[in-house]
């Protein structure tokens, strides 16, 4: 799987993960007067819809620019000399902005349910180079008391985000070119299982030299797909961390230890991005702090629930999501 561009590659930071602060155990009450994490109308209101419309125009300028062709280098030289081309990167700005919202929403509307403070998303505007944002997230203005918190709170998001991009990414691949595989260059795309899988219901088997070079509205949903996997890496304060405390306490920390040394190989094997993550995984550290009650259990249905989030990760996990491919 292919995608048209050819620009360098930043770093990508994941969504999403609400951040939780540990506090100590307190009645469930001394947390939900939210009057004690009540927000300045800059913080509230002002920062979140500054950054999103700032990513707005991130994410409209790289996904303008990725279907740039002509001789000009550099996106900055691109929107100077073309600004009224800044309205193709719609397809693939709307797209992603979807998605992120999307998965951001489940984090925020869980948080309400379990009556939780938390901010608006907070989008963060990146390089125009790639895609244009650096993801999303959530503060969350106290401690998550219980498991079943913990597990709603962290597991919403991914799947929220999920069905998104499942249906951006059959609408995508419909629009998608089927080319000749020596005819594509640059950047090429990792294949997760399910990426294969709708590939072939919604274009069918490809003889071994096609490839296919997605719309931005298909390469959006790949990178939602992309984000989803690496958020249910269960590992510290990311999602999957999230869901593997509540599901499995301090075995959490044993998966964690686990999966770290799978990514340094995979890194040293592939893409050398899992490096990165291996060693944002040593900062962050690779167990979950405690909640309030650890005790509480999470019943059947949110354990069936977790294992979905597994078989998510499973298929949207794409051992070497980026390679190069040369002329």
């Amino acid at each position: 799987m292919s995608f048209d561009q050819h620009h360098e590659e930043p770093p990508i930071r994941n969504g999403d993960p609400p951040i939780i602060v540990e506090g100590a155990s307190r009645a469930l009450s001394d947390f939900q007067d939210e009057d004690e994490f009540e927000e300045t109308p800059f913080s509230k209101w002002t920062l979140p819809i500054s950054l999103f419309v700032a990513t707005v125009f991130t994410t409209l300028w790289a996904g303008a620019y990725q279907t740039y062709n002509g001789p000009i280098r550099g996106p900055v030289d691109f929107l100077l000399a073309h600004p009224e081309m800044l309205g193709r990167g719609i397809p693939f700005a709307a797209t992603l902005l979807l998605i992120l919202m999307t998965h951001e929403c489940g984090h925020y509307v869980l948080s309400r349910i379990h009556r939780m403070p938390a901010s608006l998303p907070l989008f963060i505007p990146g390089p125009p180079y790639f895609i244009g944002t650096f993801g999303a997230i959530i503060r969350l203005r106290g401690p998550i008391l219980n498991r079943r918190a913990l597990f709603d709170i962290g597991v919403a998001g991914p799947l929220a985000g999920f069905v998104v991009a499942v249906v951006a990414l059959v609408i995508g691949l419909n629009l998608s070119t089927v080319v000749d595989r020596t005819a594509t260059v640059g950047l090429q795309l990792g294949e997760p299982l399910l990426l294969q899988f709708i590939s072939w219901l919604a274009i069918g088997s490809l003889p071994p030299h096609a490839d296919i070079v997605l719309h931005p509205i298909g390469f959006a949903a790949w990178f939602g797909l992309f984000v989803t996997s690496l958020n249910l890496l269960p590992i510290g304060q990311l999602d999957g961390g999230h869901v593997a405390y509540a599901l499995w306490g301090s075995r959490q920390r044993t998966l964690a230890f686990a999966t770290v040394p799978l990514l340094i190989v995979l890194g040293l094997a592939g893409w050398h991005g899992w490096l990165l993550w291996a060693f944002m995984a040593g900062l962050m550290g690779f167990g979950h702090p405690p909640v309030c009650d650890p005790h509480m259990p999470l019943g059947r249905g949110r354990v069936v629930v977790g294992w979905i989030a597994l078989a998510v990760f499973v298929l949207t996990f794409a051992p070497v999501p980026f390679f190069f491919q040369g002329p």
